[in-house]
């Protein structure tokens, strides 16, 4: 009997295993089967024994589906629409989780999945699951709208993935009225028909106070704002002005002549540059600030600044890593101050190539401090006044340019790629609200500072490759296969072609690519498309290349203000050129660094996101007052619910089908078109059309458009 027991289990398996097969009841899969009515209940059981194993597994709508015995671990991301996909370390892809197979999992919870769709990942067959269980609760505290009730309240999330409000008991509000913005941390995640529930713990502000929109933002992303009292203090303490003793065993390069060249709203200037030209040579200076001088390993300013990781610029404020004290003090490189210094000392030739380099705890003095401005007035725009007031530089820029275009040109024939996107720069009026959307300018004089300080990052990354001692590396791996032949296959519908090899693509592809379609129309889709083909980069122990810069070496050195792997780098460095890098620090390092690396790269992720969302409601926000008003856009996406159009201020909205009301569109996936089924009207990608704007939500953060009346 066993025997046939297994014998009916294993034909029941490969049924359900066949590629043909399609997620079915029990009662259709018996009748397929022919499964007599009496032994239904002996393949109930065989169904059980199969899921039990982890082979199979049934939906909560009772279909039955292929499963995978080993189940998975990773990170929950929720989606508006109620569905969510799961993301696994050392994964590409993420697993798709059906809205009905979540099991109560919310935004950021570490749950452990099995997957129960595509586990032989079978091509055009997304793997899908379903969540077992939830091993860690990703969220604490949320931040949202509150609604006071006579008895009790609602806070509405801001975050659009927490799909759910969280009641609020009355003695837990705190006080809050309807239209606070507050912070609630969760006491209960709900479940069994039952909402979460949640205490405010601060109320932000009123929805319409000046600046409580872009706090919202920073506390729902956990942004610490405030230091601790111990940090401010030792920070204070440690501020002193460079003293005898500090420069001691220092070079002393204060006669140098450099300058640090930023916005004009820069506080914290981390990086000065000098150049001279002697026998054919450049000798550049790339001049980093000393902060580790000040921030002392495992000190409470050391772990603050890891904890944060990362300064965050947001659309009204800035978030430091370092308290004031420091990032605009001390540790700033202001004109004609003594300040302590990591200097990269290059050596560079005619073709641009680094010949020899040498890098040294330093003491400078900057002679200037000039803003990109300045420097783009006096190299492209031959301004005499600026030429005047800075003639003793003037020859210095001049020849800055010239290297410039030298060390541009040598990535170029490397194949390095240029991503030339227009930033977008809100500016604000003194109550926070939009007035004007800018493209933060690229010119002259900030890509010789990007050069500059991209020579000294893959100098300093090369120089301690080869020490082989534990490092920081920033590394950008190569990007996937098959999203590269996706991108293939997309451009060949505009009549591009790029070469992808057996494995691997070359970065100089991508460099073609964008060459052929600067210009044109279709560059900014083109461009986007290409870049959310490639990989994120990141920080790690291990040197494993960059493939955008399409270099083997790259580090970041050049912003310890701002950076914590900067300041950790920084650390190693002045250990080796002590001689203190012994045994015993090697071995400190190579216990720590894999945890500084991810922490980094993670806090580097969540700054992003803040400031991607701060501008994301900026824009939302300056285009509530123009309802009505009619633009040129760009079609830079098409999906089977509408066409996001791109304004040249870089503004994004969708055109959804329900709002193209000359005709019934449909979604021609392979070419990325809208076509009138009645009209044969047809929308492209990268095609100019007018806008209407009808509607600029801020709770969600969307801006919607309908089709303009086209002009004669």
């Amino acid at each position: 009997m066993d025997r046939q027991y297994e014998k009916r289990k294993k034909m029941v398996y490969q049924f359900i295993c066949d590629e043909f097969y399609v997620p079915m009841k029990m009662k259709e899969m018996a009748a397929i089967l022919q499964v007599k009515k009496d032994d239904r209940q002996d393949l109930k059981e065989i169904l059980d024994a199969l899921e039990a194993e982890g082979k199979i597994h049934r939906t909560q709508k009772g279909n039955y589906i292929k499963g995978q015995a080993n189940r998975l671990a990773g990170i929950y991301q929720a989606h508006a629409r109620g569905f969510g996909f799961v993301s696994i370390e050392g994964s590409d892809d993420d697993v798709f989780i059906p809205e009905e197979e979540s099991n109560g999992a919310l935004q950021g919870d570490e749950v452990e999945i099995q997957i129960t769709r595509g586990a032989g990942k079978r091509e055009g067959l997304r793997q899908e699951g379903k969540v077992i269980r939830i091993i860690k609760r990703g969220t604490s505290q949320i931040v949202g709208y509150y609604q006071k009730n006579k008895t009790f309240g609602f806070v509405l999330p801001d975050n659009q993935k927490f799909l759910q409000d969280v009641f609020v008991p009355e003695e837990k509000s705190k006080g809050a009225v309807t239209g606070h913005k507050v912070v609630v941390r969760l006491t209960s995640y709900g479940g069994d028909g039952k909402k979460p529930e949640g205490e405010v713990v601060e109320i932000l502000g009123h929805v319409n106070d000046p600046g409580t929109d872009v706090l919202s933002i920073a506390m729902s992303y956990e942004l610490p704002i405030e230091f601790p009292e111990k940090v401010r203090n030792q920070a204070e303490r440690v501020a002193k002005p460079v003293s005898d003793a500090d420069r001691a065993g220092r070079r002393d390069l204060r006669d140098v002549s450099m300058v640090t060249i930023d916005g004009e709203d820069a506080k914290d200037l981390d990086d000065a540059v000098s150049l001279n030209v002697c026998d054919g040579y450049y000798y550049l200076g790339v001049h980093i600030a000393d902060v580790t001088n000040y921030v002392q390993e495992n000190s409470a300013l050391d772990r603050e600044a890891k904890k944060r990781g990362t300064s965050v610029y947001l659309a009204d404020r800035v978030i430091p890593m370092l308290p004031h004290t420091l990032s605009n003090g001390i540790c700033s490189l202001n004109e004609g101050e003594d300040r302590l210094a990591l200097s990269c000392l290059m050596k560079i030739n005619e073709k641009g190539e680094i010949v020899d380099h040498e890098i040294v705890e330093s003491v400078i003095r900057v002679d200037r401090r000039m803003t990109y401005t300045a420097v783009k007035r006096i190299l492209e725009d031959g301004d005499e006044e600026q030429c005047r007031i800075y003639r003793d530089f003037v020859p210095m820029f001049q020849q800055m340019q010239t290297l410039s275009a030298l060390l541009r040109a040598k990535r170029h024939r490397r194949g390095a790629v240029d991503f030339d996107f227009p930033e977008t720069k809100v500016v604000l009026d003194e109550t926070g609200c939009p007035v004007a959307l800018k493209a933060y300018e690229r010119n002259t004089a900030t890509k010789l500072i990007e050069d500059f300080m991209l020579a000294a990052n893959e100098t300093v990354a090369e120089d301690f490759f080869w020490r082989e001692i534990p490092f920081v590396y920033r590394i950008h791996e190569a990007p996937d296969e098959e999203k590269i032949r996706k991108l293939a296959v997309f451009l060949h519908n505009f009549g591009y072609t790029m070469h992808v090899g057996t494995n691997e693509i070359h970065p100089k592809e991508i460099q073609k690519l964008l060459a052929r379609v600067e210009g044109k129309p279709e560059e900014p889709m083109i461009a986007r498309l290409a870049l959310r083909s490639m990989k994120q980069a990141k920080y790690t122990p291990e040197n494993e290349g960059h493939f955008g810069l399409a270099t083997a070496y790259y580090t970041h050195f050049t912003s310890p203000i701002r950076r914590y792997p900067d300041l950790q780098i920084h650390r190693i460095i002045k250990e080796i050129l002590r001689g203190r890098m012994n045994e015993e620090r090697i071995c400190h390092y190579q216990s720590i660094l894999e945890e500084v690396t991810k922490h980094a790269s993670e806090t580097e992720r969540r700054a992003e996101e803040a400031e991607r969302e701060t501008v994301k409601l900026k824009k939302v926000q300056y285009m509530k007052d123009k309802i009505g008003e009619e633009y040129e856009g760009v079609i830079s996406g098409i999906t089977k619910w509408g066409m996001y159009v791109e304004l040249p201020n870089t503004i994004e909205g969708l055109v959804h089908v329900a709002n193209m009301t000359d005709d019934h569109y449909e979604y021609i996936e392979d070419r990325y078109e809208m076509q009138g089924i009645h009209t044969g009207k047809t929308y492209r990608l990268g095609q100019t059309i007018l806008v209407r704007v009808i509607g600029a939500d801020e709770l969600q953060r969307t801006i919607d458009f309908e089709p303009g009346k086209e002009r004669n």
